[in-house]
């Protein structure tokens, strides 16, 4: 007698998915991508910019605080908008809004080494992937610490643009790991809110794609405070 089943009587076992989950996973699947874009968007233009020093010292003068300006307004508009506008609309807002951050940022490839952009940005990519995978598989409700932190981020822009005249280097280091600390919440609030968001509205499509692009949006914004902030602190400028 063999010691090995006969294949006809093999099973073959594997996962199974119900819709609920397929549809979960595409959504966030959707969310990631254009988070990705937003963030290869933004990484383009901020290196093409750095490489044009006439609009580098514009952006580092008073047109820096004007872009800054304009890219909040849109990024509020976006989230405002999202539900009113189609899901192309809403990602055209949100690629601008990238493409405005691009140019807000590209100080930094004139400030830092290659080596460290990119051990930085792995260092982020990292930690953002766990906080991700935390906020989605938690059980734990975060609405009101979640609530706590976004006032806190109202807190921080206003603090910041204080220091922009004040130019308090101890100051700025302390908002520094500020912004650190909140927006690593923030990465875990968001992921279990898109989560919650998006199993609430299983059923319409439509609806989806139009949270997806929020969901981009706020993601992208989380990733990006982590990245500017881990740079900050592990320094090694030029």
């Amino acid at each position: 007698m063999s010691m090995f089943p006969d294949s006809s009587t093999t099973r073959r076992v594997g996962l199974e998915y119900s819709t609920e989950d397929r549809a979960l996973f595409s959504f966030f699947n959707t969310v990631y991508a254009w988070m990705a874009v937003g963030l290869a968007l933004t990484g383009v233009v901020a290196y093409g910019v750095s490489t044009y020093h006439p609009l580098l010292r514009l952006v580092n003068g008073p047109l820096g605080m004007i872009i800054g300006l304009g890219a909040f307004i849109i990024a509020i508009a976006a989230q405002g908008v999202a539900m009113r506008i189609g899901a192309a609309a809403g990602t055209a807002l949100y690629l601008l809004y990238a493409a405005l951050i691009g140019v807000l940022i590209s100080a930094i490839f004139a400030i830092y080494p290659m080596v460290t952009l990119g051990s930085a940005f792995l260092l982020t990519a990292g930690t953002f992937a766990g906080l991700s995978v935390y906020g989605f598989i938690t059980k734990r409700d975060l609405t009101r610490i979640g609530s706590i932190l976004v006032m806190c981020v109202w807190g921080l822009i206003l603090a910041t643009i204080v220091n922009y005249f004040v130019a308090s280097t101890a100051f700025s280091w302390l908002l520094t790991y500020a912004i650190l600390a909140v927006f690593i919440g923030l990465t875990v609030y968001y992921t279990q809110y898109l989560k919650n968001f998006a199993l609430a509205n299983i059923n319409s499509p439509d609806m989806l794609s139009r949270v997806a692009v929020v969901g981009s949006l706020l993601l992208y914004a989380a990733f990006l405070n982590l990245f500017l902030s881990i740079l900050r602190i592990m320094g090694d400028r030029r």
